[in-house]
């Protein structure tokens, strides 16, 4: 494993109108994640396509967006580690900080978010 970038996540306002816009511009496929509220997952291939590329979620936006041409308002991109917990001592240790605290994903892993030294969010994730 090299801790690679495997999933990001789209926030939004209005998720459906987010899934009918990159359903029309990509033809992604966007669709409800069972059993979990307000999450959709985006597919942005087919599920055994040997394309590069990853997919990833949608839902529904936490916080206010920041103003049009403010900056980056950018996805969020999670990086899968063999080890949650050790990569978190080392994004402590580094100077980052826990912006939502490591839970369950159903018993399918271990998620949580965090923010670098710049600010940027990010989000660890390790399969059980």
């Amino acid at each position: 494993m090299k801790n690679r970038v495997v999933h990001f996540e789209i926030q939004a306002e209005d998720p459906e109108r987010a899934a009918t816009f990159y359903k029309n511009i990509f033809g992604w496929s966007i669709d409800a994640w069972p059993g979990m509220k307000d999450y959709w997952v985006i597919m942005t291939a087919e599920k055994d396509s040997k394309e590069p590329g990853i997919n990833g979620g949608l839902l529904r936006r936490p916080a206010k967006t920041p103003p049009p041409q403010f900056g980056t308002n950018a996805y969020v991109c999670t990086v899968q580690v063999d080890n949650y917990d050790e990569i978190e001592k080392k994004i402590l240790a580094g100077g980052g900080i826990v912006a939502m605290s490591k839970f369950s994903l159903g018993g399918m892993a271990w998620q949580g978010y965090y923010l670098d030294t710049e600010g940027n969010t990010f989000g660890l994730h390790q399969a059980i």
